[in-house]
């Protein structure tokens, strides 16, 4: 996949809000942060402003996320927060003018239709903490370390405890996935993942046990789970049950629908919507390695 240039001192980082709103308070730690890097700030004409659950309406957001990614001045795009609204306005955008300039997109959440969008344009992106996240303090710090790190083409080893689920191996390739719940809306559109071949990852938040059930199975019927190179199962937070206890947890649930391949898997991995959420090029290569001391993703 073309892979964007990393960033050199002075560059423009835009940060817009595509989706759900945010006060324009929760980003001031990224803009001050992002311009102690050595990096100049444009901040969006989304953020900070709110209609209904939305930042702005689907035609403002189309027409700020279009203007950003057409901006041959801006060297990465920052989204705020996710939340739900990429969806609506992802069919309006042009990729024409961003594929002859490519620039970094980072983000996760609901911000997985884009990437998805960006892999059909075959540029790779960034999943990662987005401008909300710059406000965590220091328990988030080597999280958004890592952000700069990609950004700046610094390698990463990035490593997850041992767990009683997971499958041993090692597998190298591109890496693909986000979140689980928009992964499989995509399924049975254009933007369907192509997952054959790659490393994926998975990672949610709220959901019902019942539907992660249901997303994983409809993951199994299309194919997302055979031919993979490997699976890198992130956090799955804030699960919860109806009052009829479904009987399984989510780590659990995942499992009974990979357990038959032979790939590595690895179960809670810093990839998620918490606080641990190590930022990764999507359509980068990397290694995977689980053994019986733990898993590393290296790239």
């Amino acid at each position: 996949m073309i892979q964007p240039a990393y960033l050199q001192p002075g560059d423009r980082i835009g940060i817009l809000c595509p989706a759900g709103s945010i006060p324009l308070e929760k980003v001031e730690m990224a803009v001050q942060t992002i311009e102690k890097w050595g990096y100049q700030v444009k901040l969006g004409k989304t953020v900070g402003t709110q209609d209904f659950s939305f930042s702005a309406s689907d035609s403002d957001r189309s027409k700020e996320l279009q203007e950003m990614l057409d901006d041959p001045q801006l060297k990465a795009i920052v989204c705020a927060r996710g939340g739900y609204g990429v969806s609506r306005i992802i069919d309006n955008i042009d990729f024409t003018g961003f594929c002859k300039h490519p620039k970094w997109v980072i983000g996760f959440s609901d911000i997985t239709v884009l990437h998805a969008a960006l892999q059909k344009q075959n540029v790779q992106s960034i999943h990662g903490p987005m401008a909300a996240a710059f406000s965590k303090g220091e328990v988030g710090a080597p999280f958004i370390q890592s952000l700069k790190n990609v950004l700046e083409g610094v390698p990463q080893m990035m490593s997850a405890e041992v767990h009683p689920l997971q499958k041993n191996g090692m597998a190298k390739g591109e890496l693909m996935g986000g979140n689980l719940c928009m992964m499989s809306h995509l399924i049975g559109s254009s933007l369907q993942m192509d997952t054959q071949g790659k490393i994926v990852f998975i990672e949610d938040i709220g959901e019902y046990h019942y539907n992660l059930d249901r997303m994983m199975i409809q993951c199994a019927r299309a194919g997302i789970w055979k031919n993979i190179a490997g699976l890198v199962v992130g956090g799955f937070t804030d699960l919860k049950d109806t009052p009829k206890d479904f009987g399984k947890d989510a780590y659990q649930i995942i499992h009974s629908y990979i357990s038959r391949f032979q790939y590595p898997v690895c179960f809670d991995f810093p990839i998620s919507h918490g606080l641990a959420n190590y930022a990764v090029k999507e359509g980068g290569i990397y290694t995977l390695e689980v053994t019986d001391q733990g898993a590393t993703l290296q790239g």
